[in-house]
């Protein structure tokens, strides 16, 4: 059987601590530029242009459409091959551009879904009085929109937390693969149960955050 699952975390808590971090920190470096990329998507998803509107949906279906793992592998190998210049960049790096553009992709349609949650007779009425696309969309529609836009980005935060689990297969460190640093010392089930119970912790504790922000933004209607 081995150590109780106790006495490990008490004994490598510092490796198990940095590995959360590793999670966290790849979750939002994720999420906020995707965020951004993904806003940018979402936009041309949603502009008058037949062409760059098609261009965003294949996008966005393409990267929700296939495997995480998968696009990480792809970025690894492939993109140092296809560009070798870059093969002396960390491989880190490709590993975060697979989440990123994961995720943008995600945001994407998040964005797009607050945006038109919003009654289209909103826009009708400000551009009668004469508001422009770009101040209808700041001052009338987004404001509306964050509502549903926050509370889901939120979500998608906590989603990625989980789906940075597989950054540890190319040896990132974060959470998932300090059970990887743990079987070198011939531990095999503490460590997983360990990880999973972290897991568990962060996920219930953010989504009761996201709770009490939906709770928050419901009063204010």
């Amino acid at each position: 059987m081995g150590p109780s699952i106790l006495d490990v975390l008490l004994q490598y808590w510092p490796i198990f601590l940095k590995g959360t971090l590793g999670t966290l920190r790849y979750a939002f470096i994720a999420v906020s530029i995707g965020s951004i990329l993904g806003t940018l998507v979402a936009f041309v998803h949603l502009s008058g242009n037949k062409i760059l509107s098609a261009a965003a949906s294949i996008y966005a279906n393409v990267l929700r459409g296939t495997p995480l793992l998968v696009q990480m592998y792809i970025a690894y190998f492939f993109i140092p091959i296809v560009i070798p210049a870059l093969n002396r960049v960390d491989k880190e790096v490709f590993v975060l551009i697979s989440l990123i553009l994961n995720s943008s992709a995600y945001v994407s349609e998040i964005i797009r879904g607050g945006i038109n949650s919003v009654d289209i007779g909103q826009s009708e009425a400000a551009r009668s009085l004469g508001l422009s696309a770009s101040h209808t969309m700041t001052k009338i529609i987004l404001p509306q929109a964050i509502k549903n836009i926050l509370p889901a980005l939120a979500n998608e935060y906590i989603a990625m937390i989980k789906e940075t689990s597989m950054a540890g297969t190319f040896m990132l460190y974060e959470l998932m693969y300090t059970r990887t640093i743990l079987a070198n010392k011939y531990l095999s089930w503490q460590p997983l149960l360990i990880i999973a119970g972290i897991y568990l912790i962060l996920t219930l504790v953010l989504t009761s955050m996201v709770r009490k922000l939906e709770e928050r933004l419901a009063v204010s209607d």
